[in-house]
């Protein structure tokens, strides 16, 4: 699927064959906006529906499958990731517009996540999930407790991590034996096909894995109104996750959503200031900014507020913002038109709010015609808007804390729980601020920006509903609980 550089007619992948659909689609390079990446078939809401069911017939196979040939099919998926890393991350850079360094690296991170979820399926055991035997509180009773797979689950993932995102959801479905019909966001159809060419050769039975691409009023309003979807995994905008989750509901299907952050990182003025400078970098802008996990908010203890800032300043200047594919670039292009407009646009409303300009936060010209701006950075107020409201693009606000009591304050004034950092070499605070930040995720003297594959990911409040994904807690929305009771 992946020959030179032109990508053309990426298909949907319905019960094991690849379609065409009426209607096709084009992403470009946001590092060269004159470079198509993907031509692309544009799924209606019939090939919607025909994935549906046919994830619904090859339900009954896979469910059953061995948990060897499971984590067999895991592996091979996990081993090519890997294996194509480098050729697979070239074109997450080139659709998405992350530097190579960083596309690459989410590439390697995918295949890692297949292959720990191989490991998944074996550790849980025949019953997809493992189980436990309980003694009953009668006498000559046997009670079993075990997990087995919930069924059709429909995955709707977002265009910012095309590789990653989609693998910490197929991996764990496929699992625990489930079937899948997965719709990537339009903005990377490319990758999401490059991914579905190499399921598609792992040795699952037809309709157990199903691609559609396509919109999310017609696709994606198909998974969510299918009676035959037994589950649905969403990441994306608080606003859609409302939607997804309202029309669930409707039907009681099993949700799990995952709908981004206002996440804080507090420097204190007992922490190394370098060191902060760094994590704030990092989760501020580096993916330009484009990271549900990212550290828009810096909350910085009035002691160091003024030479945090300078150091910060500084180091924005010293960042190098171009294309996606050349060495040494710091920070490539947003994705996609819309998003420098919406980003430029938080600019100004900053200004207009009296917010005090750093730096940063304008359109910038490059050798290609690309989405290119400086990484911005404003003296807020909590009040402000940019200091309240998910941007999701390289934009940043200092907030000035009194104290740690007022930074933590401060850190848990949002309506989101994503994950929060704090710059400290206070053990009493940073074991504080662990157990009373009110985020699902937590980080010491590290980027908020920047999570392990083995281990649980979520939010609280508007950042997150239902079991957490990744690692073994994913069990808990791939499975569903059965009690067994028998007289021995």
């Amino acid at each position: 699927m992946i020959h030179g550089e032109i990508h053309q007619n990426v298909r949907q992948y319905i019960n094991g064959r690849w379609e065409t659909s009426a209607t096709t689609g084009v992403s470009a390079n946001p590092s060269d906006t004159s470079e198509v990446v993907a031509e692309y078939a544009r799924a209606d809401r019939r090939q919607a529906e025909a994935a549906i069911r046919a994830a619904t017939e090859a339900f009954p196979h896979w469910s059953h499958s061995t948990p060897q040939r499971r984590a067999d099919v895991l592996d091979r998926i996990g081993a090519e990731l890997i294996a194509r890393k480098d050729e697979l991350g070239l074109l997450l850079a080139r659709e998405e517009g992350k530097t190579l360094p960083e596309a690459v690296a989410e590439t390697a991170r995918a295949g890692q996540v297949f292959k720990f979820f191989a490991g998944e399926a074996l550790r849980g055991g025949a019953g997809a999930g493992g189980g436990e035997n309980l003694a009953s509180v009668r006498a000559g009773v046997q009670v079993d407790v075990t997990r087995e797979p919930v069924g059709v689950v429909g995955l709707i993932t977002p265009w910012n991590a095309p590789f990653v995102i989609p693998a910490w959801k197929i991996a764990p479905a496929l699992a625990h034996g489930n079937s899948v019909v997965f719709k990537p966001a339009e903005l990377v159809p490319a990758c999401g096909g490059a991914l579905a060419e190499i399921i598609s050769r792992a040795g699952l039975p037809a309709g157990a894995f199903n691609l559609v691409m396509g919109s999310g009023r017609e696709v994606g309003q198909a998974l969510v109104d299918s009676a035959l979807v037994d589950a649905l995994s969403f990441t994306g905008s608080t606003a859609n996750g409302e939607r997804v989750l309202q029309a669930a509901a409707t039907r009681r299907a099993k949700v799990q959503l995952e709908t981004g952050g206002k996440n804080a990182l507090v420097v204190l003025a007992d922490a190394d200031l370098d060191r902060a400078v760094d994590c704030a970098v990092q989760g501020a802008y580096f993916s330009a900014g484009q990271r549900c996990t990212a550290s828009s908010r810096l909350i910085v203890e009035a002691a160091v507020h003024d030479a945090f800032v300078a150091k910060l300043r500084q180091r924005l200047k010293t960042l190098k913002i171009g294309h996606a594919l050349e060495r040494g670039i710091d920070i490539g292009p947003v994705a996609n038109e819309e998003r420098l407009a919406m980003n430029l646009a938080w600019v100004e409303i900053a200004r207009e709010e009296g917010a005090e300009h750093v730096w940063g936060g304008e359109a910038l010209e490059r050798s290609t015609p690309g989405h290119y701006m400086s990484p911005a950075l404003f003296l807020a107020k909590p009040s402000h808007r940019i200091a309240r409201e998910e941007i999701f693009g390289p934009l940043a606000s200092v907030l000035r804390a009194d104290d740690y009591d007022e930074a933590l304050a401060l850190c848990n004034d949002t309506p989101f729980g994503l994950c929060a950092g704090i710059c400290t070499n206070s053990l009493k605070h940073a074991m504080h601020f662990r157990r009373h930040a009110v985020v699902g995720m937590t980080m010491v003297n590290l980027p908020t920006a920047g999570v392990d594959f083995h281990v649980p990911f979520g939010g609280r409040k508007g950042s997150g509903y239902g079991p957490r994904e990744q690692g073994r807690h994913a069990a808990e929305f791939y499975t569903t609980v059965k009690t067994g009771y028998m007289l021995a």
